[in-house]
């Protein structure tokens, strides 16, 4: 929660570790006494400057470059004090205990965009657009994160809200102004307009949908019996050695994970002990920590050896699955591996069922494009932008409460509760942004009557 914007707050800019350049960075409403007793010369607006840092006594604590950004233009609406010396620790760390002792606090973890947005520099979806930005795990979802970063994003449920006050404007005037002798119930471009704002919405749940796989990724799980070769199928897809494969069964005891990125889909997979029944302990509780990570998972792959089976059946195969109700098969593949030496043509034997070799990597684009269906990603788009879950609850919820206003006012010619779905409609919405009140939709409804009136 935010809580006090008249004090001036401090923190490392950097990435932890050691580096080239390392960047200390004050925002307040005053940062003018910081500079004089940090660098002792006044400051350029927005004009990097070659300067002495230094500590209480005029001792040197680095020196670097200097950059002051007056408010209210500047990333948090408040002026800035950025400071770029050398990426040690120490001195980095030096720097900041010299900014507190001159009435400075250390910031809270993003503060600088929370100040932004209290500040009307950016609203919530682009400051959550920040965070997904240096969270991007592929360039896909990189690029996405910037479309949202920009407003495109926001944009789009800008325009869903200035539909939807337009709805409301005539839907509430008919309902408080009866003598107007507007007849809304009957009205062709009411209906139409609300048919218009479901696909609206339906269009941007979808496009969200899109960037919310590409910024979290499908949880896939590799399970199978001992030896099948799960532990190998990791490592070919990380394209490193991050699970110990050995001819040894029960090699792989604990849960690991990996994040890769696979035909542009983030994947964030995990292997798992052998399924079978074993007298060791540690076994036994790595094979409970699999069934674990199986029932959370969004996609399982069941690995079995295709040399094992002629007519592979996933019911046969892992009958444990079915029997602990875990979930739909839908959720399930299987994957028969080691097809080097089956003789299996490699690639899909059905919408279930895949056949690869993961030690030639042959059938690798044939899962690469099954999971990107089961995660419903389809592939690359210009037009994407990043979201997150709360996003995409936000705009069901939002197109839920529309649907039901029509149901209501087709079904029961209930005026009023046409109204209030539409007023919960926007309030959803409006949690994406934070950007839309009631008092400012009282503000519209009544400058539309004045405009009316000329």
């Amino acid at each position: 929660m935010f809580q006090n914007n008249k004090d001036t707050i401090v923190a490392i800019a950097t990435a932890v570790g050691r580096g080239g350049v390392g960047v200390v960075r004050l925002s307040g409403l005053d940062v003018l006494p910081f500079i004089n007793s940090l660098i002792g010369k006044p400051l350029l607006p927005r004009r990097a400057t070659y300067s002495v840092f230094s500590d209480a006594e005029g001792e040197a604590i680095d020196e670097g470059v200097a950059l002051y950004f007056p408010g209210p233009s500047s990333f948090t609406g408040e002026s800035i004090l950025e400071l770029q010396g050398h990426g040690g620790m120490v001195v980095l760390d030096r720097l900041v205990r010299r900014c507190v002792e001159l009435g400075a606090r250390v910031a809270r973890p993003g503060e600088f965009s929370e100040r932004a947005f209290f500040n009307d520099k950016m609203d919530l979806a682009q400051a959550e657009a920040i965070a997904d930005l240096i969270d991007a795990s592929s360039v896909e979802a990189a690029r996405s994160a910037v479309r949202s970063m920009q407003g495109e994003f926001s944009q789009l449920i800008n325009e869903l809200v200035e539909t939807m006050i337009q709805v409301r404007i005539f839907v509430e005037a008919a309902i408080d102004f009866p003598e107007e002798e507007i007849d809304f119930l009957q009205d062709k471009m009411l209906a139409a307009d609300l048919d218009q704002l479901c696909n609206d919405l339906t269009e941007v749940l979808a496009q969200a949908q899109q960037g919310a796989i590409l910024r979290d990724g499908l949880t896939v799980v590799l399970a199978g019996k001992p030896n099948a070769g799960k532990s190998s199928l990791l490592n070919a897809l990380a394209g490193i050695d991050a699970a110990i494969v050995t001819a040894v069964p029960g090699t792989t005891r604990d849960v690991l994970r990996e994040r890769i990125t696979l035909g542009g889909l983030p994947l964030n997979i995990i292997d798992t002990a052998g399924l079978r029944d074993s007298d060791n302990e540690i076994e036994q509780e790595g094979v409970r920590r699999a069934w674990k990570e199986i029932a959370n998972a969004d996609q399982v792959l069941f690995v079995a050896d295709a040399t094992d089976t002629s007519n592979p059946k996933l019911e046969e195969l892992w009958p444990e699955y079915f029997q602990r109700n875990l979930g739909s098969t839908q959720s399930v593949t299987l994957l028969l591996n080691k097809i080097d030496l089956s003789g299996h043509q490699p690639g899909e034997i059905d919408e279930a069922t895949l056949a690869i070799s993961v030690k030639d990597k042959s059938g690798f684009d044939a899962l690469a494009s099954h999971l990107q269906t089961k995660a419903g990603y389809l592939g690359h788009g210009e037009g994407l932008f990043s979201a997150r879950r709360r996003h995409l609850i936000a705009l069901t919820n939002a197109l839920t409460f529309v649907q039901n206003g029509i149901d209501q006012l087709k079904g029961a010619g209930a005026g009023e509760l046409l109204a209030e779905d539409l007023r919960q409609a926007q309030n959803e919405l409006s949690e994406i942004t934070g950007q839309f009140t009631s008092d400012d939709l009282l503000g519209r409804i009544f400058s539309s009557f004045s405009c009316s009136c000329k």
